[in-house]
């Protein structure tokens, strides 16, 4: 706890537990900032703040109240931070960042971009599945968290001793401005495709969200950019490095051969050629091991040394998880939620026997997109189990239909409740096949209505294979 003219100068000498910018998460003994934020103005609930325990608020203009401390201040976002760095005596410049955005493979990115580095210098991860420093994980409510929950967790990575924090950064925290007061060394773009178009309406508005992350870096800080994606090219800034398949990319992937357990491939950057090792399977993951690669090397490590690294990470927690069956199939575990994302798995699958998907749709999110999904699934897949996938008000059968759309095939099957539709999908693999119940990763609930039911598809894998 520390008073409040600790924290911002004033003359108020009321103690403060907690900073909240929500009212509804608003605590006995928070400072209530009032951030004004893109869809709802955070003043409009200020009494809300107070019912539920504010004791000071601070603010953008009068508000008249006896009750509590309010300090109106010129910027709102900017006093946050500030008290922030007060509360919990950590600043910005105690770190080095890494922000790698996109629209897929910023977890795998992300994690074996931190999982290397960390050989050498120590480093903290941050993103969808929680805060990585050292052996502990810290859960977390968003890819990239709120700008208090942000600071209150670099107080936590400052007192592990990390040097550097690689961060995944949504296009949502990016619209709300939460990673404004942080200047980033380094920022890796995987890929920009179409997705979360319900917020951002155009794919143009998308994109340029996306680029706004290139504003938020050092000067003379690397901006290291998937060259093969049309997206991507598009965007401008000093200091970027294009890589991929393509010979005009400044880092170029060539001779990529899959072994059963690892992707050997080759990279020519800087007049060298360098061969890589790679335990992740799949193309799109080609793409991911090099950008960490580069990341990582432009820390001033040597490219080779971070070579020798590569063949021995561990995987990344739901993404492509891999697990085998007696019976002789195996099952992928995976997030993959986009057409682009779901079609890149599905790809580099070809090598099964038979291919059999669990998946669904999320309810309230991008009904076009689902017909879309569709194709790709029935294109790929030998057969499909349509089930849940955080219906929240809608119908999980008019979700499927819509994913079906005007497919006549016989090869699906409707089952609404998840676990029952991983249960027969592992009834109905046979040895040689791959079962791929995708979506959700490691995600720990259902949204059902406005409830986040507990769930997780990884235990129920495990519970289907005991049996």
């Amino acid at each position: 706890m520390k008073r409040l003219c600790e924290l911002y100068p004033c003359s108020f000498d009321v103690m403060i537990s907690g900073i909240s910018s929500d009212s509804r998460e608003v605590k006995r003994g928070d400072l209530f900032v009032a951030v004004k934020g893109y869809h709802v103005d955070h003043f409009d609930y200020i009494d809300d703040a107070i019912k539920n325990g504010a004791v000071a608020v601070i603010c953008d203009r009068e508000y008249s109240s006896s009750k509590i401390p309010v300090i109106v201040v010129s910027s709102v976002d900017e006093a946050l931070v500030s008290v922030c760095q007060a509360f919990y005596d950590v600043s910005v410049d105690d770190f080095q960042f890494v922000g790698i955005t996109g629209t897929d493979g910023k977890t795998t990115t992300a994690t074996i971009t931190r999982n290397l580095l960390n050989h050498f210098i120590p480093t903290a991860y941050l993103g969808t599945n929680g805060l990585w420093c050292g052996d502990d994980i810290y859960s977390t409510n968003n890819t990239t968290p709120t700008v208090e929950e942000l600071y209150r967790l670099f107080s936590v990575v400052k007192k592990h001793k990390c040097k550097v924090i690689v961060m995944e950064v949504s296009s949502e925290a990016l619209l709300h401005h939460r990673v404004d007061s942080i200047l980033f060394d380094v920022i890796g773009y995987t890929n920009i495709t179409e997705d979360h178009l319900n917020v951002h309406k155009t794919i143009e508005n998308y994109r340029n969200c996306k680029f706004s992350l290139s504003n938020l870096c050092k000067e003379g800080a690397f901006v290291f950019s998937n060259g093969d994606d049309k997206n991507c090219q598009l965007l401008t800034v000093n200091c970027k490095v294009n890589f991929g398949v393509n010979k005009n990319n400044d880092c170029v992937i060539s001779n990529v051969k899959e072994c059963k357990d690892t992707v050997l491939f080759t990279v020519h950057y800087l007049d060298r050629q360098y061969h890589f090792i790679s335990p992740f399977l799949g193309d799109y993951n080609i793409y991911n091991v090099v950008l960490a690669w580069l990341i990582v090397g432009s820390f001033g490590i040597s490219y080779d040394d971070v070579l020798a690294v590569l063949p021995s990470l561990p995987g990344v927690v739901g993404r492509r998880e891999t697990f085998y069956d007696k019976r002789g199939f195996t099952v992928l575990l995976d997030y993959a939620h986009t057409e682009n994302a779901i079609f890149s798995l599905l790809k580099s699958l070809k090598n099964y026997s038979h291919i059999i998907v669990v998946t669904g749709a999320a309810g309230g999110r991008e009904k076009e997109k689902r017909p879309k999904i569709g194709n790709l699934l029935f294109r790929y897949a030998d057969f499909i189990f349509f089930t849940m996938d955080d219906p929240r008000y809608e119908k999980v059968v008019d979700i499927c239909s819509d994913m079906i759309g005007s497919h006549s095939e016989n090869n699906y099957q409707i089952i609404e409740n998840r676990p029952d539709a991983i249960k027969s999908a592992f009834l109905k693999a046979e040895k040689g096949d791959v079962v791929a119940v995708i979506g959700k990763g490691r995600d720990n609930y259902m949204a059902v209505l406005d409830k986040k039911i507990p769930y997780n598809d990884y235990d129920e894998i495990m519970k289907s294979l005991k049996k």
